[in-house]
């Protein structure tokens, strides 16, 4: 009697799987999708403005092949590229990344009922406001992406994994390749107003982008070397009841022994923060930096 091996997922890729399709994350990335596709196919689309990366690849091989819709091309040339970069990127982010561009090409497609070529149904036949309009929605789409832990272009696995070869940041690479593209539109479509105006929009983009992923009111990292780290030590943790973490340095030029007081604060509460400490030492140098993200807890 043969029996047949019951097959079972290996329990690495069954614990991606969970983590990737979360409720939270499916509903954040379904909305991201849609919003993406509302800005571009409502908004710069039917104007002939073109998005940035693969997506606007995608919108000029639409325009030179008419038959074939913008929404095929947004899977048939992000997908593979989701797929190249699995090992580096991981199951999670690949997951979440074609999944959202699936929804993305699907509300592209019904958006698309909605928008005839000429003008958007939005905001009309001024370029200025589609591609303001359009950056801003379909950034705040690729920011949301990005939030939850996935990418709405594969453009962005290419820079990862070729930009350190080329000799380029990441963010150099997507630049090149989006120049690239404008330059490319221009000349196919014979006409420069539109790639330049497209250059707006990805400007507007990038800012809505940072925006979703940092937040309007970054954190604010002090570090403070001092001679009395305990007595700033205590008035800064009366004063804001935050942890701070206490690091031994030493002068390179004097070789005293210093002390870094590591101390997080918002924007408002930096200048409250300099008075304490320069009320203890005068001479406290004070080194004030910029945090994305905070994970963990309080260091006490």
């Amino acid at each position: 009697m043969i029996q047949l091996k019951r097959f079972s997922l290996p329990d690495a890729l069954t614990t991606g799987l969970r983590k990737a399709l979360s409720p939270l994350s499916l509903l954040m990335l379904t909305v991201a999708g849609i919003v993406n596709a509302f800005g571009v196919v409502l908004f710069l689309s039917p104007v002939a403005l073109y998005d940035s990366g693969i997506s606007g690849t995608s919108m000029l091989l639409a325009q030179a092949a008419s038959r074939v819709p913008f929404s095929i091309f947004l899977i048939v040339l992000n997908v593979p590229l989701f797929l190249y970069g699995l090992r580096r990127e991981g199951a999670v982010f690949t997951i979440r990344s074609i999944y959202t561009v699936v929804i993305y090409s699907l509300a592209a497609a019904f958006f698309g009922r909605f928008a005839a070529p000429g003008a958007s149904p939005i905001a009309g036949s001024d370029l200025l406001l589609c591609a303001v309009f359009g950056g801003l929605i379909s950034g705040v789409g690729s920011g949301t992406t990005i939030r939850y832990g996935g990418a709405l272009d594969g453009i962005e696995v290419l820079a990862v994994i070729f930009s350190r070869r080329l000799g380029m940041t990441v963010g150099t690479f997507v630049m090149a390749y989006n120049a690239v593209l404008y330059v490319i539109a221009g000349a196919v479509m014979g006409n420069w107003i539109l790639p330049l105006y497209s250059i707006v929009t990805y400007a507007v983009g990038i800012k809505a982008v940072d925006f979703i992923v940092e937040g309007l009111d970054k954190t604010k990292a002090a570090m403070i070397i001092t001679d009395h780290p305990q007595d700033i030590c205590r008035e800064l943790s009366a004063a804001f009841g935050t942890g701070i973490t206490l690091i031994d340095a030493h002068g390179y030029y004097s070789g005293d022994s210093k002390t870094l007081v590591y101390f997080v604060v918002n924007r408002f509460q930096i200048a409250r923060m300099r008075t304490i400490v320069h009320d203890i030492d005068e001479r406290a140098f004070i080194s004030i930096t910029e945090v994305s993200d905070l994970f963990g807890k309080n260091a006490k």
